[in-house]
């Protein structure tokens, strides 16, 4: 087996998905996390100047997409066939399409006024518009998953993407039944109970 580093800074953010992911396969890796001090050191080894990095074996590797997909496909939590990896791919698509619209908000928005305003659009409009969708793709499943009868990278993002909105609005899931029950079967997950539990 590899030996597994990530390296990221000391939020959850785009590496909270990769924390799940080796958390929910019970494989063994380096939290490697950075502050605003130890970051501009690190930033010239890296291959695109930015984080996450996963290293494997000592080579670093960027783009937390990609991590995504290379560590669920080796741990076995991208799905049982093509057409599984098919499902968990549009999951990843939708929570993509609704990514700038949180980037707007917490990243490209500095003023303070207009960033409150940007916020509500996003937890009373533009994210239950793409929570819906995900609704939508837990009851065609039919399901306590989102993609096949077991956890995939999926759950995880859906996951990781509804504890970030519960932040801001906690009833943003009051009509989405079914993402709600889906959270539940991730937190029991045994797996990943000890982690949620602890994790900063």
């Amino acid at each position: 087996m590899p030996t597994y580093r990530l390296h990221y800074f000391d939020v959850r953010g785009r590496g909270e998905i990769i924390r799940l992911l080796f958390n929910a396969a019970g494989q063994k890796f380096e939290d490697v996390r950075y502050t605003k001090e130890t970051w501009p050191l690190f930033k010239p080894l890296t291959p695109l100047g930015q984080l996450p990095c996963l290293e494997v074996d000592g080579t670093l590797y960027p783009q937390s997409g990609a991590i995504y997909s290379y560590l669920a496909r080796e741990f076995g939590l991208y799905g049982k066939n093509n057409m599984e990896i098919f499902k968990v791919d549009i999951v990843m698509n939708i929570i993509n399409d609704l990514m700038p619209f949180i980037v707007s908000v917490f990243v490209e928005e500095k003023d303070e006024e207009k960033k409150k305003i940007l916020l509500e659009k996003l937890v009373n409009d533009d994210a239950p518009k793409y929570l819906a969708q995900l609704e939508h793709v837990a009851l065609q499943n039919g399901g306590a998953y989102f993609v096949g009868n077991s956890l995939t990278l999926a759950d995880l993002a859906v996951f990781d993407l509804t504890d970030n909105l519960l932040q801001f609005k906690p009833d943003i899931l009051s009509t989405f039944p079914l993402i709600v029950n889906n959270r539940k079967v991730v937190e029991s997950s045994p797996a990943l109970t000890s982690y949620l539990k602890t994790r900063k």
